[in-house]
C-alpha cells in the first residue's frame, strides 16, 4: 500500500502528537547539527516564490545544502505558472523534486498545489498561514526556557495576520498561553475554528488593552501593520496612513513595556518606528535575532519530518 504523503499548509492539520515531536526534532537538530549531514543526499527542494523573501529562502536553501541536498529557486514570474493550470506544473515539479516549498500570496493556489503534487507540499507562508514561522517561534521559546515550550506566556500585539493562525495552531498542542492585542482583525484572515480550539484549552486570552496585554507576558511579538507586498506601494498609502494612525498606541517600545519583564520577538522584515521602535529591536530583552537564526533548524526539521 503506498503511504499517504504528508504536507505542511499549517499546524492544526497535524496530529498534536506530531506537532510535539517536530519541535523536539527541531531542539535536536539545533543541538547537533552535524548529526543530520548527509540526510537529504541526491533530493532536490524547489522553491516557488510568488512572495518576496529573506529568511524563508536563506533558511530552506542554506538548510538543504547543509543537510546534504539541493534547493532550486523559482521565481513565479519568471515560471509558467502563470500561464497554464497550477496543478499541472506542480504535477511536473513532483516528478523532478523530492519536496516543494511555496511561498505564494493566496491560500487557494497552495491548495492547488496541495491536490496535485505526488511529494510534500510546504507553505513557505500564504495570506492565512505562516506554519515555518511559528515552529521557529516556538524553537526559539522553547531553546530560552530549557528545552520546553509548555507553560510559557506570549503575548502578540499588531494586526491579526497568517502569523497569528498560525501561532494559534501550534500553541494549543504545546501547550503555550496566547494573549492577542489586534485591533486589526479582519474577518476573512481569522482562522475562527483553530482560535476557538486555543479558548477550549484555557489557553487563550484577547484585550485591546496592549498594558493589560503585555504584563504578565514572558515574550511580546510583533509584526508589520501592513502586508509587506503592499508597504511600500503607492496604491496603499491611504491604507498604511489609517493603520499607522490606529496602531501606533500599541507600537512595542521602552514605555509600553516598562514594567514587563517580557522579552521581545519580530519575525522581519522589521519596520522601526511602526510597529517596534529602533531601539528595542536592539535592546538586551530582543530575541529577534535568535528567532530568526532559529529558521534554520526549523526548516531541517520540517524537511527531515516530511521526507
Amino acid at each position: 500500500m503506498t503511504k499517504a504523503v504528508q504536507h505542511l499548509i499549517d499546524w492544526k492539520f497535524w496530529d498534536d502528537d506530531a506537532v510535539r515531536e517536530i519541535l523536539a526534532l527541531a531542539l535536536r537538530v539545533k543541538a547537533s547539527r552535524w548529526e543530520f549531514q548527509g540526510h537529504m543526499q541526491g533530493r532536490t527542494l524547489v522553491m516557488l516564490f510568488q512572495k518576496t523573501s529573506t529568511r524563508t529562502r536563506v533558511s530552506f536553501e542554506a538548510g538543504m545544502t547543509e543537510l546534504g541536498g539541493h534547493a532550486i529557486h523559482m521565481d513565479w514570474r519568471a515560471s509558467n505558472f502563470s500561464l497554464t493550470d497550477i496543478r499541472y506544473e506542480a504535477r511536473y515539479l513532483s516528478r523532478n523534486a523530492a519536496f516543494i516549498m511555496a511561498r505564494l500570496k493566496e491560500n487557494d493556489d497552495l491548495l492547488k498545489i496541495e491536490s496535485a503534487a505526488t511529494v510534500p507540499v510546504i507553505n513557505g507562508c500564504c495570506n492565512l498561514y505562516h506554519p515555518c514561522q511559528a515552529l521557529a517561534d516556538m524553537l526559539t521559546i522553547a531553546t530560552d526556557r530549557g528545552g520546553s515550550a509548555a507553560g510559557a506566556r506570549l503575548t502578540y500585539v499588531g494586526a491579526y495576520n497568517n502569523v497569528v493562525n498560525s501561532l494559534v495552531s501550534i500553541a494549543r498542542p504545546l501547550g503555550v498561553h496566547l494573549t492577542l492585542c489586534c485591533p486589526i482583525a479582519d474577518d476573512s484572515v481569522i482562522d475562527a475554528h483553530a482560535r476557538a480550539a486555543l479558548a477550549d484549552a484555557g489557553l487563550l486570552e484577547e484585550t485591546l488593552d496592549a498594558r493589560a496585554a503585555v504584563a504578565n507576558a514572558d515574550y511580546v511579538y510583533t509584526d508589520t501593520w501592513l502586508d509587506m507586498e503592499f508597504f511600500n506601494d503607492p496604491s496603499f498609502a491611504e491604507e498604511k496612513r489609517r493603520r499607522v494612525e490606529l496602531m501606533l498606541p500599541y507600537q512595542l517600545n521602552e514605555e509600553l513595556l516598562q514594567r514587563s519583564n517580557a522579552k521581545v520577538m519580530h519575525d522581519m522584515p522589521i519596520h522601526a518606528g511602526y510597529e517596534i521602535s529602533a531601539e528595542l529591536v536592539e535592546s538586551e530583552r530582543s530575541i529577534i535575532y535568535d528567532q530568526a537564526e532559529n529558521r534554520l533548524d526549523a526548516q531541517k526539521a520540517i524537511l527531515v519530518t516530511l521526507l
